[in-house]
């Protein structure tokens, strides 16, 4: 008796199912230390990455923070704008 493979082929695959990233861009409103800060609570980052996190997006205007499904990265969307920070899952 043999066992037949899954028809990975035809299976169906939504957009969900593939990775996102949570996208953080610059603003001239926020302190390094706030957005630090909500990076290291929110995004549970330690705080060297938020710190490294928070350059790149100064000096080059965007910067990803976290990758995951897209019910992985609402919440941590969802916080992050409360914090009236300006952020985008990509």
């Amino acid at each position: 008796m043999t066992k037949e493979k899954p028809d990975l082929l035809h299976q169906e695959v939504t957009s969900s199912d593939f990775e996102k990233e949570l996208v953080l861009y610059n603003d001239e409103i926020n302190t390094f230390d706030y957005v630090i800060e909500a990076l290291v609570e929110i995004c549970e980052l330690e705080p060297l990455q938020a710190e490294q996190i928070t350059l790149i997006v100064h000096y080059k205007g965007k910067s990803g923070v976290k990758s995951g499904s897209l019910t992985e990265l609402k919440p941590p969307y969802i916080a992050l704008i409360d914090r009236g920070l300006t952020v985008s899952i990509e």
